[in-house]
């Protein structure tokens, strides 16, 4: 079990990569171009695996199978929706430049949201531990919704938030550089940009709400949770502009989320039937069922799984027209 002292470590380490990534290597907008891209991605998803030894070493390998598995769900949920992002990035047409900015502040909101939400999931299920039915539900109700429907849609005109800054709040016609604000007479106006953050802000409460579970649904440990979610996160921005272009090619990944969100959610449904019987309150429920599965075979489900769906989506290329 992580400490006081582990959490305090472990978010000032993360503030402390975002204030480097901000203050000296983005200091000046401009355009990532794809090598850069694939640097960065390099470096963030080098340090997400590497993480996983900080993990085994102070709190155990299941521990550590268990943050793997996390990563991989929160990192393909992350590609799977970086179209959203395209939509939103196209529908207000800022410029290139200016997007690193905007993803920054989006990640930096990610982390309030997902944190509050870890912290009363993992409350909900230590206090009544009957919500993991409720979790694992909702997590087979995302693979119908993944497999059927394709997931999330956004349509950033008739976005509610959207709609409340245009009526209620002076919004610029035009963008003011990376600013999000700006005064105009006695007045500050909000900008386009402010625009953009608050419905990609908004967009990933709508993710969070499917990927936290899913994450519950391979460890109950609050730390593995946020730590997997967090280090999923750092590396967002320069995925994105890395799969911008090309996301779409992973047509299958819809797939195998839904397949490894299923899974999750009747494992989770499982453990606390196994737990229910263990203190005797579910006597009908079979014994010779009443086995947990161990860390690793979560680890390998999730890898197998994801890596299948995606080596199908570049083996089959999807036909245009």
């Amino acid at each position: 079990m992580i400490g006081w002292i582990g959490w305090v470590s472990f978010l000032a380490a993360i503030v402390a990569l975002l204030l480097v990534d901000l203050l000296i290597f983005h200091r000046r907008p401009h355009e990532v171009e794809t090598k850069e891209a694939a640097v960065w991605s390099a470096f963030w998803i080098g340090l997400g695996l590497l993480f996983s030894l900080v993990v085994w070493t102070t709190l155990g390998a299941d521990a550590a199978q268990s943050y793997l598995a996390g990563y991989l769900i929160e990192k393909s949920l992350s590609v799977d929706n970086l179209f959203i992002f395209v939509l939103i990035f196209g529908y207000f047409e800022v410029p290139a430049k200016y997007q690193h900015r905007v993803l920054f502040y989006g990640v930096l909101g990610a982390f309030v949201f997902r944190g509050i939400f870890i912290a009363l999931g993992a409350a909900l299920l230590a206090r009544f531990s009957w919500v993991a039915f409720l979790f694992g539900a909702f997590l087979l109700y995302t693979a119908y919704r993944l497999a059927w429907h394709g997931g999330i849609q956004i349509d950033p005109k008739h976005n509610p938030v959207l709609s409340f800054l245009r009526r209620f709040l002076p919004v610029t016609r035009n963008l003011h550089g990376h600013r999000l604000f700006v005064r105009r007479g006695r007045r500050w106006a909000f900008t386009p940009l402010l625009a953009v953050l608050v419905i990609i802000e908004t967009t990933d409460v709508m993710f969070a709400v499917d990927s936290i579970p899913a994450v519950f649904g391979v460890t109950r440990d609050a730390f593995i949770v946020f730590s997997s979610n967090a280090l999923a996160l750092l590396g967002l921005r320069a995925l994105y502009f890395l799969l911008a272009d090309m996301v779409g090619r992973f047509h299958y990944l819809d797939d195998g989320l839904a397949i490894v969100l299923a899974l999750i959610g009747v494992k989770m449904i499982h453990e606390e039937l196994v737990h229910m019987y263990e203190r005797g309150s579910a006597a009908w429920f079979p014994g010779a069922l009443a086995v947990e599965l161990p860390s690793w075979a979560s680890l390998v489900m999730v890898g197998v799984v994801l890596g299948t769906a995606i080596w199908l989506s570049l083996r089959n290329p999807r036909q245009v027209g």
